[in-house]
Parts: C-alpha cells; structure tokens; sequence
C-alpha cells in the first residue's frame, strides 16, 4: 500500500473521481434490503479508515496546521449537525496537495485537498463537498457497494482504497492495484459509484441548506469542475477520461437545490484567511507568495484575504516589520477571527517583543478559552519563551484541546523534555504517534522511555500500561512482523 501511495501520489476516492464518472442515466438509487454489515462492518470501516489516515501521515500527505485543521472540523460538524443520518465519529484533515480533489474514507474520514479549497469561489461550494463527502460516510456506500463475501479481509480494502485514493498517472498501476481485490469486478464498481453519487448529491444538497448554506453551491462547484476537467490532460486515470463530467448532474444538482429557499450566504471571515493561509504553506517559497499577495493589493483587490496572506508571508521571511505593517489594517478592523491576533502574536514575538505578543496570546485565550488553536499557539509560545511548566498547565487545562488534537500530545512532549521529565516526553510523544497511526514509531518512543535511568514508579507503571493497550489492537499477524523487526 505504501509503495503505490508513494510511487502514484495521494488523488481522490470520492467527489471529483465519482463527478467524473456521472453518465446520461436516471437516477438508480442502491437498493436498501440488503445490510451493509453483510459486507464489512462499521468496525471494519473504522480500521480501513485509520490504517489509510496512518499511510497519509506517514508519507507526509496531511497539511498538518492548526488553524486550518480547526477550519475543516468547524465546518464538517456544522454539517454533520443537519444531516439525515447520526453522524459517525467524523475526522477531517487537508491534504497537502494543489489538485482539485476530495474523498471519504468508510468509517468517517475525510480528506479535502488544498486545491480544493483554493479553487472554490465560495464557502457555500466548498461546503457541497463536505457535505457529499459525509452522505458517502453516512449512506455506508463503501459498504453497500459490495455483495456478501466479494471482499474478504480489511487487507484486501486497503489495497482497493490504496489504488483509488492513489494515482494521478498510469492508469494501468490503478487498474492493477484494484486486481489485488479478491474476486473484484473493475467495472461493476465503476458503475455501482455511479447511483452512489446521485444519493450523495441528494443527501448533500439537503444537508447544505438545512445548514444554512447556498444550496447551489453544489451545482456551481458542478460546472466549475467541468471547466477545470481539461487542465488534468493525460495525468488523469482512464476512469476520469472516459467518464467525464457532463450537463445532466449539473442540471440536476440545480434542480434539487431549486427545491430550497434560495438565499444570499457570504463567505466567513474563517473561510477568507484560511484560504490565505493554505495559500502561504502550499507554496516552495514565502518570497514568490509573497509578491503574489503584494500584486493583488496593488491592482485594486484589498480584501481580508490579501492583507492577511501578504502579512503572513512577510512573516515566514522575517521581515517582521513590514508584516507588522500589513496586519494592521486587519487589527484595527476588528475581525472576528482568532487568526488574526494569533498572526500578530507570532509576528510581535518575531520581532522581540516577546512578552506583548505572549500577552495578546492570553487576552485571546481569556476570550475563547475553548479555541485549540488559540490554546496550542500560546503553548508553544511559551515553551519557546522558556516557560514550559506555564505551557504544560495551559495544555492540561483547557479540556477542549486535550484528545482532539494531535499537536497537543507533540507540545507536551516539547514541554516535558525542556523541565527534564524525559519519561514524561516520551510517554507523549509516543501518544503523538499513536493518535497518527505510525504505531511502530509509538512502541519505539515507549520502549525507549521505560529506558530512561532512574524512572519514577509512577512513569514506568504509565508507560508500560499504554504500550500494552497498543499491543494488544495490533492484529497477531501484524504484531509478530513488529516483533520480528
């Protein structure tokens, strides 16, 4: 699986490639008789769904920030809170990629790319995937996509998922990754994806505007990918060139978003300065975006969205003064975003004027003490300012931030090994691998903590307690290879 992730790079399991797949067909949806638990269990699609999570962080595909993570989980779960289906435990990441892409693995993890986001001209369109995403989660297509006993084992879906989620290249790798399945049909699953997509549509557009978002966002997003269809050229698999996207799914989508109260949804502030910011850390150098942003404010467009990627690219250059200067109209507007005075924080500590900017960081804490990013950034502010025990409380006090965010067990481990508690930063530090998949790496950081000399009762008791909770999730098979390596 790692060799075809690493060798086609990281595309799209679901909204563009399944958009592609779209034909001049009624509408045939999945008949509902049938279980999906007959084909693979919820507990299956849940290790699916981590042990591919664990393959896109290995291989450095997650967009790993803060702020942005917070952006996707604000939006995912504003949509899952008007869906037509309980929710699963969703998880949301970007993908450090500039295509137009999205997926949604079976078990509730979803994956937007960059370019996604990037290419979207409103919130509203970037919501309709999200929420098509989820209705893929939701609807268990994955599942309900296959007949009892056609798929096997968990080992044979990661190898299906690996090729669709994989490839941008030869189609041939693709197809022949999909031939790992046991007893797959290549082109029964091409057509099934077909009636999953038009549910997904369905359920889509309705959770959109039940969530208060443009039902047309859908349908605009739609045509939007027809357009950008022929920039892909030949790097796009033969499944994508053969089934292209087409004026029927377009008019549908328009037609059931008729269906809703049209309204007039504006993007968010949120929504403006993480498209800045995506912008900023998907670029090679800070310089060439930087003068991106400079260039558009100089031919007339001064938005949010400029000043803010233009401040942060000055930023990541050290030219703190100048960026000093393109956040201020932003400040003096007051927005309602907390990446604003976390960029200025960062940008004042920069500058050596470390304790204004950890000062700003904690007004802004004191004012949403429930904001991970926020909490995080003022963390790491100070275990950088030196004070890693105020850092460690700050962790350990705001509950929203603990166990849901992955940064935090990687700023306890920093914290930790700068007061001198090794025991203690290996512990988290292997959490920190844990809670991304890498398990082998967890059991080193484990292993190499119940080593440290002189380590306290209460640490070795802690250390070997979590190490025996992971060993024993680890499959017989797959614990006997570790233990061989």
């Amino acid at each position: 699986m790692r060799k075809t992730l690493l060798s086609l790079g990281i595309a799209t399991l679901a909204f563009v490639a399944a958009i592609a797949q779209a034909q001049q067909a009624p509408i045939d949806l999945p008949d509902l008789g049938n279980p999906a638990d007959l084909a693979i269990s919820p507990k299956e699609e849940e290790e699916i769904s981590r042990q591919v999570a664990a393959e896109l962080y290995y291989f450095n595909y997650v967009l790993e920030d803060v702020e942005v993570g917070e952006y996707l989980n604000t939006l995912g779960w504003r949509l899952a809170a008007f869906g037509t289906e309980k929710p699963p435990e969703f998880r949301f990441f970007m993908i450090a990629d500039p295509r137009i892409n999205a997926f949604a693995l079976p078990g509730g993890y979803i994956g937007m790319n960059a370019g996604l986001i990037l290419a979207a001209g409103t919130e509203s369109e970037v919501a309709s995937v999200m929420a098509h995403e989820q209705a893929h989660v939701t609807q268990r297509h994955a599942a309900r996509g296959q007949d009892q006993g056609e798929v096997e084992t968990i080992a044979t879906w990661l190898a299906v998922l690996a090729a669709i989620i994989a490839g941008s290249a030869n189609p041939n790798v693709v197809i022949g990754a999909l031939s790992l399945g046991q007893g797959i049909n290549y082109n029964r699953q091409v057509s099934y994806t077909r009636t999953n997509e038009y549910e997904a549509d369905r359920v889509g557009i309705r959770t959109l505007a039940a969530a208060g978002f443009d039902p047309n966002g859908m349908a605009g997003f739609f045509a939007k990918l027809e357009q950008q269809t022929r920039l892909y050229g030949n790097r796009l698999p033969e499944i994508l060139l053969t089934h292209p996207v087409n004026t029927t799914r377009i008019a549908e989508a328009s037609a059931r978003a008729a269906q809703y109260q049209k309204r007039e949804v504006k993007n968010s502030i949120d929504f403006d300065l993480m498209r800045a910011r995506i912008r900023v850390l998907m670029s090679e150098t800070p310089s060439e975006i930087g003068a991106y942003f400079e260039g558009e404010l100089n031919g007339g467009k001064v938005t949010a969205e400029n000043q803010y990627g233009l401040a942060m690219a000055l930023a990541a250059q050290g030219r703190y003064e100048e960026a000093d200067a393109a956040i201020a109209p932003l400040v003096k507007a007051n927005l309602k975003s907390a990446s604003v005075p976390i960029l200025e924080a960062r940008i004042l500590i920069g500058s050596e004027r470390t304790g204004q900017g950890l000062a700003l960081l904690k007004k802004t804490l004191d004012a949403l003490p429930r904001h991970p990013p926020t909490i995080l950034a003022y963390a790491e502010a100070l275990i950088n300012a030196g004070e890693p025990a105020e850092a460690r409380r700050v962790l350990l006090s705001h509950e929203q931030a603990l166990g849901t965010r992955i940064e935090t067990y990687r700023l306890l481990s920093s914290a930790a090994k700068a007061q001198g508690n090794i025991a203690e930063a290996q512990y988290q530090q292997g959490v920190y691998h844990y809670e991304r998949g890498d398990i082998r790496s967890a059991l080193q950081q484990l292993n190499a903590g119940l080593r440290v000399a002189g380590i306290s009762t209460a640490d070795r008791s802690r250390l070997s307690a979590k190490r025996q909770e992971i060993l024993e999730e680890i499959p017989k098979d797959q614990l006997r290879r570790l233990q061989r390596e």
